[in-house]
């Protein structure tokens, strides 16, 4: 760890009540096995860290409330069993201390990241809203050029807005130069929710697009191996917004559509992240309890983030 960047002051620690023992020894649960203590960091391979925040959401005009998403997944995964999955290399850091601005908080963020990412550890993001995107995607291009791209989003997400929110954080990474068009690829983009001008974008730029019935039709998880085996690379970031979820299965987002992913393809992509050696960070924004029912998409979540710890936890079996 970093002699000149304090982690564990830039971030505020998880609360106790997400780790509560059972009692149980037959039936003892992942958040009792999770380490959160400093000492504990160093030989942590995977990391978790929220960014309780949703100003982005709220300058984009939609529906705040996706800074509580980080606190409700840890309770929704922390209840669920660690079958399958090695606990004892995962750290929960916390929090990002949100800032006055979203700009600063975003700065702050790109450092945790960053350093993160130096540290050599693997990166498990809980948003907040979407915009978190750009510090994590700039964060991840600055300790590793040769970058893949996912954004699994029923949104583009190129807005050309002046002031950055939910809906701009690529278009800020692509015009910034932080990400090459030809490995970024947008995935299960619905076309009653987007506007033309900003696909005609993504075409000049060779953006990568593939719709939502493209997938379907042709295998959704197949599709994002074809990806990765295709495409030289040394890092990838998958970018998890759950509003690409049918409201079926995800109600609790900021902008909800009958149609989407299913719950099982989700997790099926979550888990081709996990076990993916080049994959550096997954990224879950825009859960929003407020707008939840009976915690449904929490839990999903949740159970995307199992998916993606038991396959990482299997392609390190030898």
């Amino acid at each position: 760890m970093s002699e000149t960047f304090d982690l564990f002051t830039a971030t505020t620690r998880p609360a106790a009540e997400f780790f509560a023992d059972r009692q149980d020894v037959n039936d003892r649960r992942l958040g009792e096995f999770v380490s959160r203590q400093p000492a504990a960091y160093q030989s942590a391979r995977t990391v978790m860290l929220g960014c309780p925040q949703d100003e982005g959401v709220r300058r984009n005009r939609g529906r705040v409330g996706a800074a509580e998403g980080p606190s409700e997944i840890r309770r929704s995964l922390y209840r669920l069993s660690p079958l399958d999955i090695d606990p004892t290399v995962l750290f929960d850091l916390g929090d990002t201390r949100i800032q006055k601005t979203l700009e600063e908080t975003h700065e702050l963020h790109f450092a945790i990241v960053r350093q993160l990412l130096d540290d050599g550890k693997r990166v498990i993001v809980l948003g907040g809203g979407n915009d978190l995107s750009y510090p994590d995607c700039a964060a991840l291009a600055a300790a590793c050029p040769e970058l893949l791209v996912f954004n699994i989003d029923a949104h583009f997400d190129v807005r050309a807005d002046v002031v950055r929110n939910s809906g701009t954080p690529y278009r800020q990474l692509l015009d910034e130069g932080l990400i090459a068009p030809g490995l970024f690829f947008e995935m299960g983009y619905q076309p009653a929710v987007n506007s033309p001008v900003y696909l005609e974008y993504l075409r000049q730029q060779g953006v990568g697009h593939h719709s939502l019935h493209e997938l379907q039709a042709t295998g959704v998880s197949s599709n994002f191996r074809r990806i990765v085996e295709e495409n030289e690379h040394k890092a990838i970031f998958w970018g998890f917004d759950l509003d690409a979820v049918r409201a079926a299965d995800a109600p609790g987002v900021s902008a909800p559509s009958p149609l989407g992913l299913t719950a099982e393809e989700f997790c099926d992509v979550a888990r081709l992240a996990g076990s993916t050696s080049t994959t550096r960070i997954a990224e879950f924004t825009e859960v929003n309890p407020n707008l939840d029912r009976d915690h449904q998409t929490s839990r999903l979540t949740a159970f995307a983030i199992h998916h993606f710890l038991a396959a990482e936890a299997a392609a390190r079996q030898p």
